[in-house]
């Protein structure tokens, strides 16, 4: 996963990056005034600053454009899964020193998770020691 369609190494996206992120996932693609119209934010966010951001994630290879007619139509180059795992793994590194099984124990002593969460982690365990041997 380290690197994206480009080639770029991955970036993990800022707050206002992920919304861009998020609002194009749904959407599939847009233009600037695609994506300031799907954000449903009231007021919603500015135009210019938009394209701004669209253009700094082109650069860190986030997003990429092509041109219609005189509007520049944008679409994600990373997925919500690309975003998990640079931000599971930034979490790793910065507090629990790189260690999934901290982090795992931690999650686990955590008193709300469900019945039916530790049946799933149960279950992807099980079937990640089958593929391992």
């Amino acid at each position: 996963m380290g690197k994206n369609r480009q080639g770029k190494k991955a970036v993990l996206p800022t707050l206002g990056e992920l919304r861009l992120l998020q609002i194009l996932w749904r959407i599939g693609e847009g233009t600037v005034d695609d994506i300031v119209r799907a954000s449903g934010e009231d007021p919603p966010p500015n135009y210019k600053t938009v394209q701004a951001w669209l253009r700094i994630m082109e650069g860190k290879g986030q997003v990429d454009h092509k041109q219609e007619g005189r509007a520049f139509v944008f679409w994600p180059l990373i997925g919500r899964g690309d975003v998990h795992r640079l931000s599971i793994r930034q979490l790793l590194a910065k507090y629990f020193a790189g260690s999934r099984s901290e982090l795992l124990m931690e999650f686990l002593s955590d008193e709300r998770i469900t019945r039916e969460e530790l049946r799933q982690l149960e279950s992807l365990i099980r079937s990640r020691r089958r593929e391992q041997t």
